[in-house]
């Protein structure tokens, strides 16, 4: 489909930088390596699949938006309750917007797919973002 997948690596898109981490439950992320390829002096998104990569290494030198996924919000969520099973060491970690540290914010996406053909008080979601 010509859509390359960034694997701790750095793509220049439309003058925007764009980090891929790799999957840290295959302890292929490396954060430093996908780190040091950032120009400090552009504007900078890293994508990370599992949002429990934000705990993880050293993040001091990155200021700015972490786009995630992999929870689906937890997929089947009692009303006013957090999801009982929850595919993230962080449990603090479900879906929408999270400030870090350090100048950092986190973004988890619900996601349209699902890992079991059920979702209960959790809606699917595409999360349109405006860079200005």
């Amino acid at each position: 489909m010509g859509i390359p997948v960034l694997r701790n690596e750095v793509r220049d898109i439309a003058s925007l930088q764009v980090l891929g981490l790799d999957d840290s439950w295959a302890e292929k992320i490396d954060l430093a390596k996908g780190l040091a390829g950032l120009d400090q002096k552009k504007a900078s998104l890293v994508l990370s699949h599992n949002p429990d990569t934000v705990d993880q290494g050293d993040w001091s030198a990155y200021r700015g938006w972490i786009l995630a996924g992999h929870t689906h919000g937890g997929q089947c969520k009692p009303p006013f309750l957090p999801p009982p099973v929850l595919p993230v060491v962080n449990k603090r970690y479900t879906a929408g917007h999270f400030p870090l540290s350090g100048g950092r914010d986190l973004y988890i996406n619900r996601a349209l797919g699902y890992l079991h053909q059920v979702r209960f008080n959790v809606r699917p979601e595409v999360t349109v973002f405006t860079l200005c």
